[in-house]
């Protein structure tokens, strides 16, 4: 998925419904039973003071994937406070819905897909596109990503899952409810920029993948959604690795490292500051996993790290 997860966190209440095509693929794939399990990618940060609790979130889900367990009920009461990637608020106001149209286009009004993109690209994108009743012309003045990402959200909104749920949604209603405070580690401005500075080249190859063989996207998501489900961090970071790390270096230092390093010091600042009530910090889970993750970026500072998860059946030591 790569920077899609970003981008559907962005874009998903801010895009319409994506080409019919993604449909298609979605309703030509062999039914597969959902994973019965619901273990969180949950973790417990610590001082002598107070804790913080980060939660790997899934920006889009399933009405069965809610609620969520309840270890995120108690990390959630927990809590006096909540960290979103951006603030909630912003996701839904017109005026980020103005600033995701910007970052999607071209500056220069000459720009159009077919000329950043290969000519055997643009030519595999028309025949999809058209095949859904769509044309090329339509998305003409949007960027790699931003194709990639109304044919994801489309693709998604295929296999069931829908925009209005996924965990940072879901959290960010129950703090307005229970009247706790959130606020954002970012701003809306700030994820779109570090999608608009991916490099065309490997915005290319992620619309090329998609184009390839979108069941193969569809089988990922899958995987990646499964994987999420069970809180089975090794095999999400075994994908993050092949689909990230090595595939996209660039992308993976825009969206994951660089971001991290932001956010680093903000979480930070929850703990040692002894007036501060205890934190969840609700991120993509990808943001969590990894030598670059929160996670690891807080256990060597010194802070006790420990899984919350009840019903895990891997270890703390494993991760």
């Amino acid at each position: 998925m790569k920077p899609r997860m970003l981008a559907l966190l962005l874009c998903a209440l801010l895009v319409p419904q994506g080409p019919s095509l993604a449909q298609q693929a979605a309703k030509s794939a062999v039914p597969v039973k959902p994973v019965e399990v619901r273990h969180p990618l949950l973790w417990r940060v610590s001082d002598a003071d107070n804790s913080v609790y980060l939660l790997g979130s899934f920006h889009m889900l399933k009405p069965a994937d809610l609620p969520l367990s309840a270890d995120v009920d108690r990390a959630f009461e927990d809590a006096g406070s909540l960290l979103f990637e951006v603030d909630p608020a912003a996701l839904t106001s017109p005026e980020t819905a103005a600033m995701a149209q910007r970052y999607m286009g071209y500056d220069d009004d000459k720009v159009t897909l077919s000329s950043v993109i290969p000519k055997e690209t643009s030519e595999r994108l028309g025949t999809l596109l058209a095949a859904g009743g769509n044309s090329l012309q339509a998305v003409e003045r949007y960027e790699p990503w931003a194709v990639s990402t109304m044919l994801s959200i489309g693709l998604m909104q295929a296999l069931g899952f829908r925009q209005d749920l996924g965990v940072d949604r879901w959290l960010a209603e129950r703090a307005t409810e229970a009247g706790k405070p959130a606020r954002g580690l970012e701003t809306a401005a700030d994820g779109f920029a570090a999608l608009d500075a991916i490099p065309y080249p490997e915005q290319v190859r992620d619309l090329d993948e998609f184009l390839d063989d979108p069941q193969k996207v569809v089988n990922r998501i899958r995987v990646m959604h499964d994987d999420w489900r069970a809180g089975d961090a090794v095999a999400l970071e075994r994908l993050m690795q092949t689909e990230m790390v090595d595939k996209s270096p660039d992308t993976y230092r825009l969206v994951v490292v660089q971001r991290n390093r932001i956010w680093l010091p903000q979480v930070e600042r929850r703990l040692i500051d002894e007036h501060k009530d205890n934190t969840l910090v609700v991120v993509g889970a990808l943001h969590l996993l990894g030598p670059d993750g929160l996670v690891e970026q807080l256990r060597a500072k010194g802070y006790k790290v420990e899984r919350v998860c009840d019903g895990c059946a891997v270890t703390e030591a494993a991760h």
